[in-house]
């Protein structure tokens, strides 16, 4: 019970890493982005214009947090000794790794996907934009070990330990 708790507690702060990273370190990426847009010689406002940031604002924020507190209560609730903690953990767990298989399948498509979002914008200089430069500078702004290193640290953390917790409360 409390091995499985512990696994979602350290899941769950896989999870908080990514506000905490985009917190700490979003401007300067915004910043990096921002003049990559200007050396394309595109506005170097377009993305703000367009609700895009680097920051953790908005769903960068809201998800992982979210996903971190679904993660949290089944643990408190197996500290705690309630039964319920089982049934949410068989419901919370896959879904944790559907969501992780999104996250990572948009990390591999980020330029394609990226490039055919801003094809179909409105906005002319959005349409312009050469994405995989401006994603590189964006990762530039991060320090080295965000990516990949931390980015597949919190991977494997989030695959191996739902796959641990589910195994753990199989055998029981």
């Amino acid at each position: 019970m409390y091995a499985v708790a512990a696994l979602q507690l350290l899941i769950a702060l896989a999870f908080l890493s990514i506000p905490l990273v985009r917190s700490r370190y979003g401007s300067r990426a915004q910043a990096a982005v921002e003049a990559e847009l200007g050396r394309q010689g595109v506005r170097t406002t377009v993305m703000a214009e367009n609700g895009m940031r680097l920051d953790a604002g908005g769903h960068e924020t809201w998800a992982p947090v979210g996903i971190a507190t679904a993660l949290a209560v089944p643990a408190v609730l197996a500290l705690a000794g309630n039964s319920w903690a089982d049934t949410l953990t068989w419901i919370v767990q896959p879904l944790v790794i559907l969501v992780n298989c999104v996250i990572l399948y948009s990390n591999l498509t980020a330029v394609p996907s990226v490039t055919a979002a801003f094809a179909k914008s409105d906005d002319a200089e959005l349409r312009r934009i050469d994405v995989r430069s401006m994603l590189r500078a964006a990762e530039q702004g991060f320090p080295r070990w965000v990516m990949p290193y931390l980015q597949n640290l919190r991977h494997g953390i989030v695959f191996a330990g739902s796959a641990a917790a589910l195994i753990l409360l199989a055998a029981r």
